[in-house]
């Protein structure tokens, strides 16, 4: 093996050159040697190379496996997330319908509920309306009822005297004893 070796190094370097070269000359390279080499590493090398060829092989293959199983597998998520959001949009339809309907429903309640404050308020305003013209009625007559007891007060003031304040008061006094005789009888 070191014959092997030691060939080889000399068919890559020549050392007096000082660097990498090829030798061209046949009988320094020792060609027999080196098909002989080349013949053993072929050989055994097949059964080599062959098994780690076939490990590529395996690999990749069990790659491309995993890889089928994976696109399978995301393929089967995507359509059962394409199934919930088909599923979430039905959803939300139905939400958003249920939202108008009852939009619409506040909607008229909140109409309704106003028409009815309004009608209890007109209600309310003809009421005050009302209470206060009877009061306004009511102090007016009280006016007026003052008024004319205060002229009626200055007409008797000027017009009585003594004579018909005294005849005045002698017929009331027997218009209540004839009510008094009245009332006697009648018990």
């Amino acid at each position: 093996m070191k014959n092997v070796t030691y060939s080889l190094i000399s068919l890559v370097y020549w050392p007096s050159a000082g660097g990498l070269e090829l030798n061209t000359n046949i009988l320094e390279t020792n060609i027999i040697n080196l098909s002989v080499v080349l013949g053993v590493l072929i050989y055994f090398g097949k059964g080599v190379l062959s098994n780690i060829l076939d490990n590529r092989k395996d690999i990749i293959l069990t790659t491309i496996r995993n890889s089928e199983e994976l696109c399978e597998s995301a393929t089967n998520q995507l359509e059962q997330a394409r199934a919930r959001l088909r599923e979430v949009e039905k959803r939300a339809g139905e939400i958003r319908i249920n939202g108008y309907s009852q939009i619409k429903r506040e909607k008229e309640d909140f109409i309704n509920a106003t028409s009815t404050n309004l009608e209890q308020l007109e209600d309310s305003k003809n009421e005050t309306i009302r209470l206060e013209q009877q009061r306004v009625i009511e102090q007016v007559q009280q006016q007026v009822s003052r008024q004319a007891v205060q002229r009626a007060l200055r007409t008797l003031n000027s017009r009585l005297n003594n004579e018909l304040h005294l005849r005045t008061i002698d017929h009331h006094i027997g218009l209540l004893r004839a009510m008094k005789n009245i009332a006697g009888e009648l018990i």
